[in-house]
């Protein structure tokens, strides 16, 4: 297994995103449903929606606004009011940024996924001491981290850090037009690691595999703890959607 721990950061960030990917997904449609059972009314269930998830598209559509601002880039208007689009998609929110090079448009692009990774790893870690339930130790106790995991919900204002990091963790991947520069952006980098290979310089490169590494490893444990705040809710709200179907007689397609 020697050929696994160099990757292990980016196995671990890849399949963590894919299985966040999957049940976030799951939950928005449970969300939605949810306020569209209760409502009856596709345009407040979209607000309700929209307000739910509020300081996590506040943090992304600023942090698009303040790299265009310090890169240099001309902003326009800044909206956080939700929109649906022709595709059947759901728009929370954009910022206008004026055409720019392909490193500027990747890191304005990036930037509401850097923050949230930054917010939620440091919520999770210094308001909700999530490392005291997960410590490793020599033999696992389970009792010990059931008994860990019941005092989480003691911690001053509680719910309060949940709710934050679980709407900025469910906001801060980028859409598809913060994507729009990452390819050309990522061919970039591709030929220029070739051209070091090339070059002979392929055995410098290497030092980099560590440093990488770890912070995928990092990366990768923000978006397991968003996977359990995800799934600590999809199933509360599954339940609440079967019942008011139940109820109503209707179901959301």
């Amino acid at each position: 297994m020697n050929w696994f721990q160099p990757y292990s950061g980016l196995i671990f960030f890849i399949l963590s995103l894919l299985v966040y990917l999957v049940v976030q997904r799951r939950l928005h449609r449970e969300i939605q449903g949810v306020f569209l059972l209760l409502t009856r009314n596709p345009a407040l269930a979209l607000g309700l929606f929209a307000l739910l998830f509020f300081p996590g598209v506040l943090i992304h559509e600023t942090s698009h606004w303040v790299t265009a601002k310090v890169l240099g880039v001309r902003t326009g208007k800044l909206s956080l009011i939700p929109q649906l689009q022709a595709d059947g998609t759901l728009r929370l929110g954009y910022v206008e940024a004026a055409p720019a090079d392909v490193l500027r448009e990747t890191l304005i692009g990036a930037a509401p996924f850097i923050s949230g990774i930054l917010a939620v790893g440091w919520i999770a870690v210094s308001r909700l001491n999530i490392l005291t339930v997960t410590q490793i130790q020599p033999e696992f106790n389970f009792l010990g981290f059931l008994v860990g995991l019941k005092g989480l919900f003691n911690l001053p204002d509680f719910w309060l850090w949940f709710y934050l990091a679980f709407t900025i963790s469910s906001t801060m991947l980028p859409s598809a037009s913060d994507r729009r520069a990452w390819l050309p952006m990522t061919l970039i980098i591709v030929i220029i690691v070739l051209m070091f290979v090339f070059a002979g310089a392929g055995e410098w490169l290497l030092v980099l595999v560590e440093p990488i590494n770890r912070i995928l490893s990092g990366i990768a444990l923000v978006f397991g703890f968003s996977l359990l705040l995800h799934l600590f809710l999809i199933l509360p709200f599954w339940l609440l959607r079967k019942l008011l179907s139940k109820l109503t007689g209707l179901e959301v397609i």
